[in-house]
Order: C-alpha cells, then sequence, then structure tokens
C-alpha cells in the first residue's frame, strides 16, 4: 500500500492554486481528501490537539483516509527523550480517536540531539506496541548500521528524507516506510523537477518490495509546491 500527501492543508498561500477562492476554509480538509489519501500533521507537535478537533478531522475524511501525526516537541526537543512516559501515554491517547484513521507517529529528533543509540534503546523500549512508529534524524551521526539495527529490532519505522545537509539514505527498519521531501537545494520552497519525480517513483517501487506500508509527504507547502510534486509522484505511481 502506498499513500501519499503533504505535511499540513491548511495553508493561505494555496488559495487560487488549489484551493478555489470562494471555498471556505472549514472545508478545506474535505476538498483535500478528494485528492490525498492521506496528510501529515504538524500541529502536534506544537500543541496536544484537542479531542473535538480530531474527532472534527475523522468526520469530514471519507472512509479509508489516514492521518499521520508528528509527536509533541515536550517528548523530542524539550526532554529529549527522557523521563517522557507519561507524555507518551496522554499523546497516544488522544491519537487513538482517529481509530482507523490513525497512521504513523512521527518522531522528529531535533538537530541539536547527536546519537546516543542508549537513549535511543531505551526510548524505543518504551514505545506503545501496536503502532506504526517512525522517527526521523536531523543530525548526520544518526545514519549508521547501529542505529538502524536498533530500530529493526524494535520494528520503528526509519525516515527517508530528502532535505538539504541531510543524508538521502534509502534504509527499511520495519514493516512500514516513510518518506518526507523537504526540498532539496532549500527547506520547504524547492519545486521537484520531473527528473526528481521519476527519481523517487522508481525508489518507491523498490521500496513495496520490501515493506508493506509506504507513507510520503512533501513539505514543500511554498507556492503550493507541495501538491504539485505530489499529484505528480501519484501519477507515476498510478495510486
Amino acid at each position: 500500500m502506498i499513500l501519499l500527501g503533504t505535511s499540513g492543508w491548511y495553508y493561505n498561500h494555496w488559495i487560487g492554486n488549489f484551493y478555489p477562492p470562494e471555498l471556505e476554509r472549514s472545508r478545506w480538509l474535505e476538498f483535500y481528501s478528494r485528492h490525498f489519501s492521506t496528510v501529515e500533521i504538524n500541529s502536534t507537535f506544537y500543541r496536544f490537539p484537542f479531542r473535538n478537533i480530531l474527532k472534527g478531522w475523522y468526520n469530514k475524511t471519507p472512509d479509508g483516509f489516514i492521518f499521520s501525526l508528528k509527536a509533541n516537541r515536550l517528548i523530542t526537543h524539550v526532554r529529549k527523550l527522557r523521563d517522557v512516559k507519561e507524555l507518551l501515554e496522554s499523546f497516544y491517547g488522544l491519537a487513538d480517536i482517529l481509530r482507523e484513521k490513525l497512521g504513523p507517529i512521527l518522531f522528529q529528533f531535533p538537530p541539536s540531539l547527536k546519537k546516543d543509540a542508549n537513549l535511543l534503546s531505551e526510548f524505543l523500549e518504551i514505545l506503545p506496541e501496536g503502532y506504526k512508529n517512525v522517527i526521523e534524524f536531523r543530525h548526520k551521526s544518526w545514519y549508521c548500521r547501529e542505529v538502524y539495527n536498533i530500530m529493526r529490532k524494535h520494528n520503528t519505522g526509519y525516515c527517508i528524507v530528502s532535505a538539504p545537509r541531510l543524508p538521502c539514505e534509502i534504509e527499511v527498519t520495519a514493516d512500514v516506510a516513510y518518506i518526507r521531501w523537504h526540498g532539496i537545494k532549500s527547506w520547504y520552497s524547492y519545486n521537484y523537477t520531473s527528473d526528481d519525480i521519476g527519481w523517487w517513483a522508481g525508489e518507491i517501487r523498490k521500496l513495496s518490495e520490501r515493506c508493506n506500508h509506504i507513507y510520503g509527504y512533501f513539505n514543500n507547502d511554498y507556492g503550493g509546491y507541495a501538491v504539485k510534486n505530489c499529484m505528480e509522484l501519484k501519477g507515476r505511481l498510478r495510486v
């Protein structure tokens, strides 16, 4: 299964190049879900979501739609994975409101957090089971065989990234693959070329032979590039 979407959907600068100007903002998610089968939620990184908001997302989207949630920064950036068991329980408890529409939980590590194999192992030990847990590294020291093997032991997904100054390593560490497109020459404002999209289509086809679920999200929201690039990739893969 290959599900492709964008990182977020609530962007005023998408009016006109994706959202019809006359469309009410309250219907943006409904409109988005007609074109894409999944979305990555970044707002949960900044604050814990309200229950009524999660229920609203659930009700506004069709059967089969999937939400990927970015874990709150209190877990990753403030406490930096230490003493976070209660925070994890609270976050996953809220995530469960999405029921069958809940996809991966993404933990984006801060750039300041360097490789610490023991810390990673201890953190993965306390992650709730039965979820698609994924980690995105922002420091180069994490990109190594030792780390990948620890993740495989815990069936934790590795986030493949397309981003400036970070390795674009294609690895599979769980039964789920996860990709984030931030940009190549610049963060969030790079418009992927047709050659770029073609290369990624080939890599995703290879990944589909190694894992059951592939989730991919374009985070280059500037100028509506995320929508444009995602639609082109969906067309290449016929998904």
